[in-house]
């Protein structure tokens, strides 16, 4: 392993009885990313990352998580990494600072008092630091939370969807949070999924049933999905752009039909096949254009393709 990759798997596989839930991961990180971790529900992506920090062990497979193996030395993993559930696992009767100070005692630092007030500090924690836990909204609860998983200085941040259910604003001041420790070299790999928060990502990788089917940049994962899609709305007020899309979406070369507020994206991979199609539909009543194909409407069809491989 190269001293710039955190993160080097190969065929990574867990069953609970008869069912696969990660199915032959492969996945590399380097130092310093922040890696998009997607996919639905069910996918595999928390017994993956459970997996990565050494708290499950895989089945099959071999790798490496910040030089140490991920199934022989899966012990010497666990303290350099901060590890962040989408649940609020702290303790909701304690005040905010005798969370910190407990935990900087677990994790047996020096100094835990002067520890406690420079996470305090940092984290923008003092006005609440008497508060009991539990009675912070959502957005405090998630500060709170990255603030105690960085506490013991981790190498790897690994994040089970930290974001869920916390308003926009909280949302963006916990992704400036992240993108500064990246520039200190911490690395960041962070299951979501909000289509704004993996744009922010400097690599993403889309999971589902178990299975990888896609990774790179965004503007990787846009080219190689390969779609050309058309934005399309009313211009007639007594028209319907839910019957339209009931018609749209069995013709050839559609593979897709979304609504985005007063609009339809309509996507398909062959261009000619798609305009074909479409072209009976443009008329007086809509209005068509061509756009640049999204990461939302890239990930809904792999998930259209990935049910399609199970059926």
């Amino acid at each position: 392993m190269t001293s710039d990759i955190i993160i080097d798997v190969q065929g990574l596989t867990k069953s609970f009885g008869t069912k696969t839930v990660v199915d032959n991961l492969d996945i590399q990180i380097r130092k310093g990313e922040i890696y998009g971790f997607l996919g639905p529900n069910g996918s595999g992506k928390t017994t993956s990352i459970r997996m990565l920090c050494g708290l499950l062990k895989p089945n099959s497979g071999a790798g490496t998580c910040l030089g140490y193996d991920v199934i022989k030395d899966s012990a010497s993993i666990k303290p350099h990494v901060g590890y962040m559930t989408q649940k609020f696992s702290l303790y909701e009767d304690l005040t905010v600072k005798e969370n910190i100070a407990f935990t900087a005692r677990i994790f047996g630092l020096e100094n835990p008092s002067r520890k406690t007030d420079d996470c305090i500090e940092r984290m923008g924690l003092k006005p609440f630091e008497n508060q009991l836990a539990g009675s912070l909204s959502g957005g405090w609860k998630q500060r709170l939370s990255l603030g105690v998983c960085t506490l013991h200085s981790p190498q790897l941040l690994l994040l089970d969807e930290p974001t869920a259910g916390v308003d926009p604003g909280a949302r963006r001041d916990f992704w400036d949070q992240v993108h500064t420790l990246a520039s200190q070299g911490i690395t960041a790999l962070i299951s979501t999924h909000y289509m704004d928060e993996a744009e922010r990502c400097h690599r993403l990788a889309y999971i589902a049933y178990g299975k990888l089917l896609a990774t790179g940049t965004v503007e990787e994962m846009i080219l190689e999905a390969k779609l050309n899609t058309w934005s399309v709305s009313l211009k007639d007020t007594k028209a319907s752009l839910h019957a339209l899309s009931e018609q749209l979406k069995p013709l050839p070369g559609i593979d897709q039909v979304v609504a985005f507020g007063n609009t339809l994206h309509v996507s398909g991979r062959d261009a000619t096949t798609l305009a074909n199609s479409i072209a009976p539909f443009q008329h007086a009543q809509y209005k068509w254009s061509p756009i640049d194909t999204s990461l939302e409407e890239v990930f809904i069809d792999l998930m259209q393709q990935s049910k399609g491989d199970l059926a």
